[in-house]
């Protein structure tokens, strides 16, 4: 099952749910007021929902309309929380190799996350409006579920089950202001601007074989002002998205509709690419000896989309943006 959120001018505007083709869509009037409203009454909505979707497919449903990524927000446009973890390991290893930084501890075994800002999340195709260019611009494509209520102290396999639906992200990050911000020991703030969402989030039935042992196996296709710049693939997770949920439930609940992402897509492989321009600036460092890419400049667009192995576009849809000046 696809589910979408039409903006309406409200918080939270209205659940859509859309064909796998990702060409229709109809508004789930009666079922549920928005996806947020969906998620904290699951077991009521879902049978409801996936019998809407049932009559999309087979053409029953008279107020179809085509489906226009454009007019959608992100899929929650605002979430209890976001949490994003670092569970492609070797993201970390290459920022440690290229700057001679001591290894974090436990990072092996202990997912690293941060809280980040979850009011205000863009849509797919949103102009991302940000202060200025000397911060470090940077786009950082990954993957990320939604999960139902989770208990506290749950177990790895518990968590997984309490995935509801699985995302893909634009985790934007300036990286000019991160640096002072990790050594306060206080975590992100100002370095993390605004997430941005692809506009469709599916349940994990939707991916078939490619959701497997708690992680997206695809490959995430991301083009920088239309050059190609990576495809990493979400199978070398290191973390899975079940160890991460538990990690963040350790000591609390989590409340449906929270949000947990993957953190940058990342592969050993230099052939891959990259999902973001920090990698590909280390990369540069450890193999060329120099730094040559910069950041991003107002009027740059990123194109970000996940696909099957057999190259058939995935099914969350395209993450296109462009970065302005605010104001």
């Amino acid at each position: 099952m696809k589910l979408a959120t039409l903006r309406d001018g409200s918080l939270d505007g209205r659940l859509l749910v859309v064909s796998r083709d990702l060409t229709q869509a109809v508004e789930a009037r009666g079922i549920a007021a928005n996806l947020l409203d969906a998620l904290q009454r699951w077991e009521e909505t879902e049978p409801a929902l996936r019998r809407l979707a049932g009559a999309l497919e087979a053409g029953a449903c008279d107020d179809a309309r085509p489906f226009e990524p454009a007019a959608c927000a992100a899929p929650l446009p605002r979430s209890p929380q976001w949490i994003d973890g670092s569970a492609f390991l070797n993201h970390g290893r290459l920022m440690e190799q290229a700057f001679n930084a001591p290894p974090i501890p436990h990072f092996d075994s202990v997912p690293v996350m941060y809280q980040g800002a979850s009011d205000d999340f863009l849509g797919p195709h949103d102009d991302v409006p940000l202060p200025s260019e000397q911060d470090g611009i940077d786009f950082e494509g990954e993957f990320g579920v939604i999960v139902g209520p989770v208990p506290m102290a749950a177990t790895a396999d518990e968590a997984l089950r309490r995935v509801r639906l699985i995302v893909q992200i634009n985790d934007w990050s300036l990286r000019a202001l991160g640096p002072h911000e990790m050594k306060t020991g206080f975590g992100f703030l100002q370095a993390k601007p605004s997430t941005a969402f692809a506009p469709v989030a599916v349940t994990p039935d939707e991916l078939g074989e490619a959701w497997c042992n708690g992680r997206v196996h695809m490959p995430l296709h991301v083009r920088w002002n239309d050059e190609r710049f990576g495809e990493p693939h979400g199978r070398e997770m290191n973390f899975s998205f079940g160890q991460l949920v538990a990690h963040a439930a350790r000591t609390r609940r989590l409340t449906a509709g929270t949000i947990v992402g993957s953190g940058t897509v990342s592969n050993v492989a230099r052939s891959a690419g990259s999902a973001c321009i920090a990698e590909r600036r280390v990369i540069e460092k450890i193999d060329l000896g120099e730094i040559r890419t910069g950041f991003m400049h107002f009027g740059d667009r990123v194109h970000m989309q996940a696909c099957f192995d057999d190259g058939r576009p995935g099914p969350f849809g395209v993450l296109e943006q462009r970065v302005i000046a605010a104001g």
